[in-house]
Parts: structure tokens; sequence; C-alpha cells
């Protein structure tokens, strides 16, 4: 807690950023398996995936302006 940020808080900001990031092009690595693994064409899966990724967008600002909703359940836990 150097910066005041509990570190399982952080934890999970970082996950979902990367997520965020592997979904998105250039680096897309999740893009460029999903495309081989159902053999569609990469620019159909960039279109197919653009909802998702907005939903993500939304929820990887939520979690990281309010650190409430990723602390409750590890505070509830005991931690």
């Amino acid at each position: 807690e150097v910066f005041g940020i509990d570190p399982v808080h952080l934890g999970i900001i970082f996950l979902a950023n990367l997520e965020l990031g592997y979904l998105t092009p250039p680096v897309g690595m999740n893009l460029f398996l999903s495309s081989y693994r159902f053999g569609k064409p990469l620019p159909e899966v960039y279109r197919s995936i653009v909802p998702i990724l907005c939903v993500l967008l939304v929820g990887v600002l939520v979690i990281t302006y309010v650190p409430g909703l990723t602390t409750l359940l590890p505070s509830w836990l005991g931690r």
C-alpha cells in the first residue's frame, strides 16, 4: 500500500487491463487465436468484438474508479 492502493484492487485492475489489451489490435493475441481456431477471417472477428470491447472498457473504468466493488468480497472473507 505504498501509494494508498489496496494490492488486491491493483491486481484486479491489472488483470482487467490485460484482457482489454489482449482483445485490441494491433496485438490482439486472443483475436488471432480465435480467428485461427474458428476459421473466421480476422476482419470479421474484429467487427464482432466491438460490442464486447465497449462493455469491457466500461467495466475497467468502473473497477478502476470504484474500488469498493473489488475490495468488498475480500473484506467479507476476512482479508
